[in-house]
């Protein structure tokens, strides 16, 4: 079982920047998958950034250029550093851990870009 525990979201203005935080306990061993989605009410839940099978960070176009998403493996945690930041990135932010056979999800934290 994993648990991830996530922080760092908030309210900002437009152009502005926030850096997200999620932090995984229990056994990650096999954990081969790494990334942040994000979510809207009334609308799926879309892929912001990842690593892909290789280890190389992958984005949505929508972001590209304007977040980073990072790992400290000694911490177990991986970060959303997220700048330029737009009202339509405004969203439930939820990082995920998984691999073939299991999924984990953080409890989702808010970012609110104001315009």
């Amino acid at each position: 079982q994993v648990q991830l525990v996530e922080s760092g979201g908030g309210l900002v203005q437009t152009g502005g920047s926030l850096r997200l935080s999620c932090a995984a306990s229990g056994n990650i061993f096999h954990i081969n998958a790494l990334g942040w989605y994000r979510q809207v009410p009334g609308k799926q839940r879309e892929l912001v950034a990842r690593f892909n099978p290789g280890g190389i960070p992958d984005y949505a176009y929508a972001v590209k250029g304007r977040f980073t998403i990072s790992r400290d493996s000694a911490r177990n945690t991986i970060y959303l550093q997220m700048n330029s930041l737009k009202p339509e990135d405004s969203a439930t932010y939820y990082c995920h851990f998984g691999n073939v056979r299991d999924d984990y999800w953080g409890q989702g934290t808010q970012v609110t870009v104001s315009s």
